[in-house]
């Protein structure tokens, strides 16, 4: 009876085998047509995708090309000696040694054309040095465009246009002065082209990587092509270039191993098919060892988040005391891996798994979670305290790893189950517990708490609350005057931000390490830097200080941004100075440098805030090349409170002074201080003895007083 079982048993086995085997042969199969379809449609999507990406290039080779001529042209027109020129007797010599000429050989441009005030009469007209007809040349075409462009202020009038020789690029712009005084007569215009030769089209081939550009009068069959219109928008000729196809490349590459897989997968599967029982049988183990696996971490040995969470689910459904939680924190371990290399690290994470385990017997379970955050069960009755201690007194003594010795502490963040809790809130609140330990000062252990909950609600809110602020313009522009320090004069504005609420005025040392924080910082900077300059536009003659945050400065986008905003304002680049901590020298210097030396480009200039603070140093000031420096107000508050106050500000103002920055003192509050700064050698002060943050309207009001 027993053999007829188990052969019944070795029959059903064998059936499920062969079943298994036909489903997966079926599966492969599928398989094998999916990814078939997958290859030929990467293949398919990687040459649509690269002719997208040369089609995008060749506009933007015509734009790039467009941009340099147009840029040219402006920069010839809009010209205070050519205006003079083009008005004298002496227009066409003139328009010769400056345009004429250089026509021989100037890589910008083929030909110039200056035609007269009545828009018909040519002064001069040169292509390749020689003289030439513009109306034989170019058509009727070339005077329609310059009628269009003979207007003052107008921009550059670009078309494309065909010549006797191909296609030219032409653009035509009213010769001006720089700066208009009154309503300017009729105005000659300056015409500059560009023939797109053979050797234009390989410069602009190897700028946009387009191999075989060339010039057709249609669209040739099996190329890409993209359209060159003139100014009414007809097609008057083909930019044309084959394509590269790379899907069709990579996939003749890999074609050889795409039928070696085949013909490996026709093997496996003929393999599966004789060694099915035993195939069967491993992959059960394999399946219980990935259940293992998902659930541990595989360098401790110790569940993972998931197998903690299991644990916590089938602690709940029993008779058990309820169980605390503990997450311990490693305070000190990335210092570890950064001194001693990750195997170190490696191994203090086992060493401390270990220790964990077994520092309590009321420690049912303990989990890694990540890095070097680990998670601790307790079943019992032993009091909090308890295991907390016994958890600190594990890093109470240093470790000793192949002779090293390691220092490391933890902060602990506890948790009760209560009631149903489910498990995911239950780590949550540990979690937050952790969190206000590391924020307490590490080294100490911390008991979830309501109000801890009651905290982040109200930092939500008041996240949402400066999100709102924001966007509704609520938080306004004060400034603080800064003086000449040998004068008296005001020099320049400090814009300082002030948000104001019914309940009360919020301070900018609460809103604004909480914008940096929640990702509000870069629209609260624009914000700020946008409306001090609109009210500094009023002030003319007087520069405008504002304050960056580290953050946004690390924004790769943050210079072109203010750039932009200077510019859609109209404000002069060179009076705006932007003021930073030197934490951000620290935190991403590179970025930081970058950012910086874009924005000196346009005439921005730096002042490094808060200097005596921090940890900035004389090589710092070197490299980031500030234009100013902002000693603390510590250090002048120090003037009337120790006694060496004064000589120590004396050495670094003398430090800057070596190194050639200009020195501005904030928080001057008397007389005293001031005169002591005067003699030391500093140039501008700030301060409430100057005059404290004010609005707009109340710094208007006290620039017309100072005036009068």
């Amino acid at each position: 009876m027993s053999s007829n079982l188990a052969r019944r048993r070795g029959r059903s086995q064998t059936s499920s085998i062969i079943a298994t085997t036909v489903c997966f042969l079926v599966v492969a199969l599928a398989l094998t047509g999916l990814m078939a379809h997958v290859v030929v449609a990467m293949t398919r999507s990687a040459n649509e995708i690269d002719d997208a990406r040369a089609t995008r290039a060749a506009s933007a080779a015509i734009a790039a090309l467009v941009n340099r001529l147009s840029a040219t042209t402006t920069d010839n027109a809009v010209w205070d000696d050519a205006y003079k020129a083009i008005s004298s007797s002496s227009a066409a010599d003139w328009a010769y040694e400056n345009w004429g000429k250089t026509t021989a050989d100037y890589p910008l441009y083929d030909g110039a054309v200056v035609i007269g005030p009545d828009h018909s009469s040519i002064v001069s007209a040169y292509a390749k040095g020689k003289p030439f007809q513009p109306s034989a040349f170019f058509g009727e075409g070339f005077f329609q465009q310059i009628n269009k462009a003979a207007d003052a202020g107008q921009a550059p009038v670009v078309n494309f246009i065909r010549t006797e020789t191909g296609i030219a690029l032409i653009v035509s712009q009213a010769i001006q002065p720089f700066t208009a005084e009154g309503e300017l007569p009729k105005l000659s215009v300056l015409s500059l082209y560009k023939d797109l030769t053979p050797e234009v089209l390989d410069i602009l081939s190897g700028e946009h990587e387009l191999d075989g550009l060339h010039l057709a009068t249609a669209p040739e069959p099996g190329l890409l092509n993209t359209p060159i219109t003139d100014m009414q928008g007809g097609v008057i000729g083909h930019l044309v270039w084959p394509s590269k196809a790379p899907g069709s490349a990579v996939f003749h590459q890999v074609y050889p191993y795409i039928s070696a897989a085949i013909i490996i997968l026709v093997m496996f599967l003929g393999g599966v098919l004789l060694v099915g029982a035993s195939e069967a049988r491993r992959l059960r183990q394999l399946a219980q060892a990935a259940i293992f696996e998902a659930n541990h971490d595989s360098l401790s040995g110790l569940l993972n988040r998931q197998g903690l969470l299991a644990l916590l689910e089938e602690v709940q459904g029993t008779d058990l005391a309820q169980p605390r939680l503990y997450l311990v924190d490693l305070d000190g371990f990335k210092a570890v891996n950064d001194a001693w290399g990750h195997a170190v690290g490696d191994d203090l994470i086992r060493i401390v798994s270990n220790a964990l385990v077994a520092c309590h017997p009321e420690v049912v379970a303990a989990a890694r979670l990540g890095g070097d955050e680990f998670a601790l069960v307790q079943i019992g009755s032993a009091a909090p305290g308890e295991i907390e201690a016994t958890i600190l007194a594990l890093f109470a003594e240093p470790f000793k790893i192949d002779g090293r010795t390691i220092e490391v502490g933890a902060s602990i963040g506890a948790a009760a189950r209560d009631g149903d809790l489910p498990p995911l809130e239950l780590l949550r609140r540990a979690d937050m517990a952790l969190y206000r330990a590391k924020e307490n000062g590490r080294g100490r252990a911390i008991e979830y708490d309501p109000e801890l909950d009651r905290e982040r609600q109200k930092v939500a809110e008041m996240e949402a609350l400066l999100k709102s602020a924001i966007s509704d313009g609520a938080i306004e522009a004060f400034f603080q005057p800064l003086v000449s320090a040998a004068t008296g004069a005001v020099t320049g504005l400090e814009a300082l931000a002030r948000w104001r609420t019914p309940t009360g005025n919020i301070s900018p040392e609460i809103f604004i390490p909480l914008a940096e924080r929640c990702g509000l910082i870069d629209a609260l900077g624009t914000l700020m830097l946008k409306t001090s300059i609109e009210h500094a536009k009023s002030w003319p003659g007087l520069a405008l200080s504002v304050n960056v945050s580290p953050v946004q400065l690390c924004n790769p986008e943050f210079a072109a941004e203010v750039i932009s905003l200077l510019q859609g304002l109209d404000f002069d680049p060179k009076r705006l100075t932007l003021e930073i901590t030197e934490g951000v020298l620290m935190t991403n210097p590179d970025q930081a440098r970058r950012s910086i030396d874009h924005l000196k480009q346009v005439g921005i200039k730096f002042a490094l805030d808060d200097f005596g603070c921090g940890y900035a140093s004389i090589g710092a000031l070197r490299q980031f090349g500030f234009d100013r420096m902002k000693i603390d107000r510590s250090l002048v508050s120090a003037l009337d409170q120790s006694s060496n106050g004064a000589d120590v500000l004396r050495a670094t103002i003398s430090l800057a002074t070596a190194l050639q920055i200009p020195v501005t003192a904030e928080g001057i509050e008397n007389a005293h201080q001031a005169e002591i700064l005067r003699e030391a050698g500093c140039d501008q002060l700030q301060g409430y003895l100057i005059g404290k943050p004010m609005s707009a309207l109340d710094i208007s009001s006290k620039l017309r007083e100072h005036a009068a």
